[in-house]
């Protein structure tokens, strides 16, 4: 206990000042008139502040001041004279405090439950109670139970902390489910119930954009207006001083930006996470943009323009796309979507990185252009197998892990992070896209030669139909990146060797009914 107690003091040098020490600075404690179930709701306040905005190196540290606080406020609570405490209203509200005050922790607390369970049977009517009772529930792996209290809560009228909590659990129960898209869809929308509840509400806004970034993943990483959904909700929620200094918040609008192939913004977004809480493993998601950039640039400055590859190139103008699309060189393309255009390229280099999605490929045009080209919403062997007809040999691609959706965070003191790091979190990405993965057909574990093999391979010839274009122009730290890119999002706008992907390569996706009130995207 003495060295809890050591580590508390170390903590509080650095963590954020009591509200009360704010306002009131050294002029004493709080006004006598306070009773002590308002002093302790107050520090149960500061309690949770402390838990969402101190994030030291050293979790340790975070512990000890957390405990603290802690037992400050039960020691607060305590001195609450016996006869202040005896109709079921007072005890009801005694209950919840004392309940909300030792759920503050990450793991399931016995006792915390139990406090609460009594709270609620007191006063039916106590919201809060609920909340706490269903978020405590939730970290023991009850997630009907938890479900339940928060249903409970909502009848009792609209609340947006209510709304939040039940949008992060549906995105949770989406783990394993057959309705995975649907429970998704319906985080979607309580998520914007929330936001229409408090338009100003930086949390709210925050749920919202990682509901939308859990769908992008969910649908099979191809739609990426989801993305632009997510960071413009990820946008929204800065705006609200007291959710910019959740480094969460910046750390998933990177993961978004990253996977639009906005880096630099992406680059911005993890450094700030970074300084923010240093030990969220940010600065690790900046190396692997870097060291992506730094690869695609070296492929770029490589290429060749040999006669063998001029040889090579010509062949593509016998290419039969089999549409209207009318054919042309990456040269003409304007920036963005270029509809009923199809870009014919070979294949001169698969580009290997640190994340598994999207795949990249360094592809050169007719008239012996390179560009970068970036593919969504395939597994990894899907186009070498499309080219070589749809056969089903290999082991299936594994589900991108870098930004999956950590959606049981919130069973571990209430965050949500769309990395590793969290403890007990499992990535919803890798449930869904991976479990629909090893029920495909035919698939089976295989040799690593013979998964080399199922990989695109130089002299492919692809055909990319209302292609998206980009002229990308990237400078960090004194270091400039220049390079042209297609992207491809949906697997209907790529041919290989003037086939289509084997339907079972293609990312899942489950068709649910969808809101049309998007919320647009700002680049």
């Amino acid at each position: 206990m003495s060295n809890e107690a050591g580590g508390a003091a170390v903590s509080f040098a650095s963590a954020p000042k009591p509200r009360q020490q704010r306002e009131d600075g050294n002029q004493g404690a709080p006004s006598p008139r306070r009773t002590p179930l308002e002093r302790t709701a107050d520090a149960a306040e500061e309690l949770y502040r402390l838990r969402d905005t101190f994030f030291p190196r050293d979790p340790v540290e975070k512990a000890a001041a957390l405990r603290a606080l802690a037992d400050n406020a039960l020691a607060i609570l305590d001195s609450l004279p016996p006869e202040q405490r005896k109709t079921p209203q007072q005890r009801a509200v005694y209950e919840f405090l004392r309940g909300k005050i030792l759920d503050v922790f990450p793991d399931y607390h016995k006792e915390a439950e139990d406090h609460l369970s009594k709270a609620v049977k007191l006063n039916p009517s106590l919201v809060d109670a609920w909340l706490c009772l269903g978020n405590c529930i939730w970290k023991k792996g009850d997630l009907a139970s938890a479900m339940n209290c928060f249903s409970l809560a909502l009848s009792k009228g609209a609340d947006k902390k209510i709304l939040c909590q039940l949008s992060m659990l549906e995105r949770s129960m989406a783990q394993g489910s057959e309705g995975q898209a649907q429970l998704v869809e319906e985080s979607i929308k309580h998520a914007k119930e929330a936001v229409m509840l408090d338009i100003r509400d930086g949390n709210s806004w925050y749920n919202l954009g990682n509901a939308y970034l859990t769908s992008f993943f969910v649908s099979g990483s191809w739609d990426h207006m989801k993305l632009h959904h997510s960071v413009k909700a990820y946008q929204n929620a800065e705006k609200d001083e007291t959710t910019k200094c959740n480094p969460d918040l910046y750390y998933n609008c990177a993961t978004a930006d990253k996977y639009l192939e906005n880096y630099e913004r992406a680059l911005r977004g993890f450094e700030a996470a970074a300084l923010k809480d240093p030990g969220l493993g940010a600065d690790t998601e900046v190396q692997k943009i870097i060291s992506l950039l730094d690869k695609l640039d070296g492929a770029m400055k490589g290429q060749l323009r040999s006669k063998r590859l001029a040889s090579s190139v010509s062949s593509l103008s016998e290419v039969n796309i089999k549409s209207s699309h009318k054919k042309a060189t990456i040269g003409i393309l304007s920036e963005g979507l270029n509809k009923t255009v199809a870009v014919l390229g070979k294949v001169v280099l698969l580009i290997r990185h640190d994340n598994i999605a999207p795949m990249y490929y360094l592809t050169c045009d007719l008239d012996q252009s390179y560009f970068i080209l970036s593919v969504y919403g395939l597994r990894n062997e899907a186009l070498r197998l499309a080219g070589r007809g749809g056969g089903s040999d290999g082991r299936p691609g594994r589900a991108p892990e870098e930004g999956a959706v950590a959606a049981a965070a919130m069973a571990r003191g209430g965050k949500e992070r769309w990395h590793r790091r969290t403890e007990g979190a499992v990535t919803v990405a890798a449930a869904v896209l991976g479990e629909e993965e090893g029920s495909c057909v035919g698939c089976c574990a295989r040799s690593r030669g013979r998964e080399q093999q199922q990989r695109i391979k130089e002299g492919d010839r692809v055909a990319l139909l209302d292609p998206y274009y980009r002229i990308l122009d990237i400078s960090w730290k004194e270091q400039r990146y220049q390079f042209k890119s297609i992207r491809v999002d949906f697997p209907e706008q790529i041919l290989v060797n003037e086939k289509a992907p084997p339907p079972h390569h293609v990312m899942p996706f489950k068709t649910v009914p969808r809101q049309r009130t998007f919320i647009h995207a700002q680049d």
